[in-house]
């Protein structure tokens, strides 16, 4: 007898690729696609603080003009609208800068949302379990400037609804800007509530003018006491120069 040896045949077919996923990658272009990383959310964050901060700073000396009577501050405030002319029709550079602030403020709120829940799901450890101790050391800025945002963001809204938009003001006279501004500071509850919400604001600018720096990359030890110096000098400025509208209303000596 005979033995034949078996032989092992591979079926001569293509492989396939093996699909590991069957959603295709979506490609972005390079502004979007950057921006969806956290780095791109910082440097977002930290230029959009930057837009919000100049608009602060020049808010406020702009209302110091207050100071100067209320034919002066009028005049101001009707240089505003006629910004840009003849070049541009009446309140269009206007409404040109409301729109980059608020382009600015949404950016600024959604990556500081986006930021905040990456890094609770960063910190939170395989157990779930977390210390409070921990809790409190990690999240104690996040937290501030969290709840500071939003009671500015509810300030902003009623802010625009006094004095811009008139709703909340019985007073109010489109055009007066002086006569508006005291009629609403005149009320007590209106002065208690501007003050907190100055001071809030005071908190989220210290902290966040310092984490400018850092998102940006400037973070050398070298320069960690001009950071802080500059980041409180500036909140300081903007919380004392606002406060000091109402508080003089309420005294007489503006209105």
């Amino acid at each position: 007898m005979s033995t034949t040896a078996k032989t092992n045949e591979i079926p001569d077919r293509k492989l396939k690729p093996v699909q590991i996923n069957n959603k295709s990658v979506k490609k972005y272009p390079w502004p979007i696609a950057f921006y969806r990383t956290s780095v791109g959310k910082k440097y977002a964050m930290a230029i959009s603080g930057i837009v919000l901060l100049g608009f602060v700073l020049s808010h406020m000396v702009g209302n110091l003009k207050m100071y100067l009577g209320a034919q002066t501050f009028d005049h101001y405030a009707e240089f505003l609208r006629e910004m840009g002319e003849p070049l541009f029709p009446r309140t269009v550079l206007l409404w040109g800068v409301r729109l980059v602030l608020i382009g600015a403020f949404i950016i600024h709120f959604h990556c500081a949302y986006a930021l905040t829940m990456q890094n609770r799901r960063a910190r939170k450890p395989a157990d779930g379990y977390q210390s409070p101790r921990d809790y409190i050391a990690a999240s104690f800025a996040s937290r501030t400037m969290r709840w500071g945002g939003i009671i500015i963001l509810l300030f902003l809204i009623w802010h625009l609804a006094d004095l811009t938009w008139g709703w909340a003001n019985p007073d109010f006279v489109r055009g007066e800007a002086y006569a508006n501004v005291t009629a609403s500071l005149q009320r007590i509850p209106v002065t208690i509530l501007y003050i907190a919400a100055n001071i809030a604001l005071g908190f989220h600018i210290a902290h966040g003018a310092w984490s400018i720096f850092q998102s940006l990359g400037i973070n050398n030890p070298k320069y960690n006491a001009a950071r802080r110096i500059f980041a409180r000098g500036f909140a300081a400025v903007i919380v004392l120069g606002n406060i000091s509208f109402p508080i003089a209303i309420q005294l007489g000596i503006v209105g």
